[in-house]
């Protein structure tokens, strides 16, 4: 895809959002099993679910590509997200609709596309359900959501449900050296590790890190994806991990408030970073475990909105009782 001219101002995301179901990068199992529905023209109702940037819209963009001609695209396929309204009315209204127009020229059907499905109230998807019952002949409905358990039993039966699990590093890399290329932007092979690690398979937010440090500083290494980002930096991790191991209570406690100061960090995601930490220290499993479970304590009160001071005293606290366990061990 060009990187000049009329694609300039758009975000990276958009950009490099595959066209066609050859550029999919993800779950070819998935893929395929659609291809060969399209093949042989006997497209069920599908349910894409999983968490984002996983593919999810991208595929049935791609399908709807592969089954209309540009010129019918907007008279074939209905596309609804959560920033449309889609109340009870929307679904007897607009869609209803849609989906009870027969096409006069074209054999086939229509589709509607529901974007974030889960977002829609009770009544709206049973609604749905009639529609979809009702008109199966001309239209066929693909939802997508995060959240499985957030759409009606009654809407799941009736469609073909595919998972779009997390993407692995070997799916994300190629694509992402093939927008470096193509944006010419200089990155360092730690800076790309750091990128993959903090995205858990979301290659929206591969994309968003990369434009986003990209713009922010000259060369994207690992240094400059955590500063972007607002993640606490391993060197920082280690450090802290070593204060309240080695260091007495108060200075490990004024050297970790300054050093989130510093930086900006927030108490959650350092918990999250020294949570991974813990699990390569070379503690006794019964010492381990306690302090795993005064982690998780302090942050299901950090989710409670408590007071972040207090907790983080509580975790130095598990961490100076776990270390004179081991000494005493």
């Amino acid at each position: 895809m060009s990187s000049g001219g009329e694609h300039r101002n758009l975000p990276w995301v958009e950009k490099y959002r595959p066209k066609e179901m050859t550029e999919l990068i993800s779950h070819q199992d998935i893929i395929s099993t659609i291809q060969r529905f399209l093949d042989e023209d006997r497209l069920p109702h599908l349910l894409f679910y999983g968490p984002p940037g996983t593919g999810k819209t991208s595929t049935i963009l791609a399908c709807a590509r592969r089954l209309y001609a540009d010129r019918e695209f907007n008279s074939m396929v209905l596309e609804l997200n959560a920033s449309d309204d889609r109340g009870i009315g929307i679904v007897r209204g607009p869609v209803l609709q849609f989906a009870s127009t027969r096409t006069i020229f074209k054999r086939g059907f229509k589709l509607v596309i529901l974007d974030e499905a889960d977002a829609m109230t009770g009544d709206a998807q049973n609604a749905l359900r009639r529609v979809m019952e009702k008109f199966t002949e001309n239209t066929r409905f693909c939802l997508i959501c995060n959240y499985l358990s957030k759409i009606i039993p009654a809407i799941q039966s009736r469609c073909t449900r595919f998972r779009f699990g997390p993407l692995g590093v070997e799916q994300m890399l190629p694509r992402l050296e093939y927008v470096i290329e193509q944006e010419k932007v200089d990155v360092t092979d730690d800076g790309k590790k750091a990128i993959l690690q903090l995205a858990n398979g979301d290659m929206r937010r591969v994309l968003n890190i990369l434009q986003s440090t990209s713009m922010a500083h000259d060369v994207v290494d690992e240094d400059n994806v955590y500063l972007v980002t607002g993640q606490p930096l391993r060197s920082d991790i280690a450090n802290i991990v070593n204060w309240m191991l080695n260091e007495n209570f108060t200075t490990a406690y004024n050297n970790i408030f300054q050093l989130k100061v510093l930086k900006g960090l927030a108490l959650q995601d350092i918990l999250t970073e020294v949570h991974l930490f813990v699990h390569r220290i070379d503690f006794p499993m019964a010492v381990k475990m306690v302090l795993l479970e005064k982690m998780a304590d302090v942050e299901y009160r950090l989710a409670a909105g408590t007071n972040e001071k207090l907790q983080l005293s509580s975790v130095i606290a598990a961490f100076q009782v776990v270390r004179n366990v081991a000494a005493q061990a």
